[in-house]
């Protein structure tokens, strides 16, 4: 399993807002990034989460 990189979901998600605002985008292409943003998002939660109960059990 690859390990999650935070800081680039985080850059995906800067571009994946770059094209959802572009009007060029066309609606079919918009539902596919929502797709991806939100699992991206997900994923950085999961990430934030695991490290603020890293920092949790080590402050104990």
């Amino acid at each position: 399993m690859k390990e999650f990189d935070y800081t680039k979901a985080m850059a995906e998600l800067e571009e994946i807002a770059l094209k959802v605002e572009d009007p060029r985008t066309g609606v079919e292409d918009i539902e596919k990034y929502m797709k991806r943003s939100q699992e991206l998002m997900e994923a950085c939660r999961n990430y934030l989460r695991g490290a603020r109960e890293k920092l949790d059990a080590m402050s104990s």
